[in-house]
């Protein structure tokens, strides 16, 4: 269900008809009117000629429903999933928690067509976005496919990076900062993960050893790795947006 709060948040900027929503979602229009009477999607602002509009915070968390289905949850899952959440998340929040929930999905690239990658895109590609998204590893080319192959117009798609990647599309920066700055946090969070594993490593190593008589100790020491992971992430994800928010508070207060 969706509270007062959360109304009065999406209600600030209402820019999307229910068809643009839907076309944006990459979902039908039937899906956004099932979602708003099961109360997973705040209602729309009605605007002149009793005409619903929709903002980004609805697009916010459509994204997040999908994620959550795709993680394998159901609908009655998802809702008291959301009830979970703080009231009055913005689409910036929203898109954060749907950052560390993806962070759960399998890498398995989804081969599709370009018609299939555009409905997942909610919007269509030119040829020159394509080739940007290739670019930054969101797309790819089927391995081993020619011409001759009917399969060959068949893209291979990172669906966890796809809305980032489309988002990116629209993002009035170089295409060559972008991949810069993907290398940048490529390389910090591959270095962030080492360090981390090793940390981890040697304590469970440790305690194993101090405990070796103990069963329970050494089975309980082994399981922290399946618990580690979500722990880390939200960490990791926690620190960068706090640090983040104080390197631009002060570059603007620079400029």
């Amino acid at each position: 269900m969706t509270t007062d709060a959360e109304e009065s948040t999406y209600a600030e900027e209402s820019t999307y008809t229910v068809d643009e929503l839907a076309a944006r979602a990459g979902v039908t229009v039937r899906t956004i009117r099932f979602y708003g009477t099961k109360g997973l999607l705040p209602p729309p602002v009605i605007g002149p000629r009793r005409v619903g509009r929709y903002g980004p915070g609805h697009l916010s968390r459509l994204a997040l429903i999908e994620e959550l289905q795709h993680q394998g949850m159901t609908l009655a899952a998802i809702e008291r999933y959301l009830e979970q959440l703080p009231p009055g998340l913005s689409a910036h929040d929203l898109a954060i928690h749907r950052a560390v929930v993806a962070s759960w999905a399998p890498d398995a690239p989804e081969d599709m067509s370009r018609a299939e990658l555009e409905r997942r895109a909610g919007r269509a590609l030119s040829d020159a976005d394509v080739e940007r998204l290739a670019a930054m590893g969101v797309v790819a080319t089927r391995d081993g496919a020619d011409d001759r192959d009917e399969g060959a117009d068949r893209l291979r798609v990172d669906t966890g990076l796809l809305r980032l990647g489309v988002q990116l599309l629209g993002v009035p920066i170089a295409h060559e900062t972008i991949l810069a700055s993907r290398t940048v946090l490529m390389d910090h969070a591959r270095s962030a993960a080492h360090e981390l594993s090793r940390l981890f490593r040697d304590e469970v190593s440790d305690s194993c050893r101090e405990g070796e008589s103990d069963p329970e100790h050494v089975a309980a020491m082994r399981s922290l790795s399946a618990h580690m992971q979500p722990m880390v992430v939200q960490a990791l994800v926690t620190a960068f947006q706090r640090s983040l928010k104080e390197e631009l508070k002060e570059w603007l207060t620079e400029s």
